[in-house]
């Protein structure tokens, strides 16, 4: 015999449990991929900050290439 609290339409509560879980994993790992490619982002400025500083330290001549008595396109 059935129970007068229960309907027949009753929605099975365990599947609507499940779900936010899944959701919960997608939002750890998408959070964890966005702030390890943050680090990323971080290291990758500051190597090529880095670089710069020392291509601009180890600059002897800033007209490299360039010669001082350069012939004129006017002939």
């Amino acid at each position: 015999m059935s129970n007068s609290f229960e309907s027949i339409d009753s929605v099975d509560t365990s599947a609507q449990v499940r779900e936010p879980r899944g959701w919960v994993k997608v939002g750890v790992v998408a959070a964890t991929t966005a702030f390890a490619g943050g680090l990323l982002a971080v290291w990758w400025y500051r190597q090529t900050i880095a670089k710069l500083r020392e291509a601009e330290e180890n600059a002897n001549n800033p007209q490299f290439g360039i010669p001082e008595d350069h012939p004129s396109d006017e002939t």
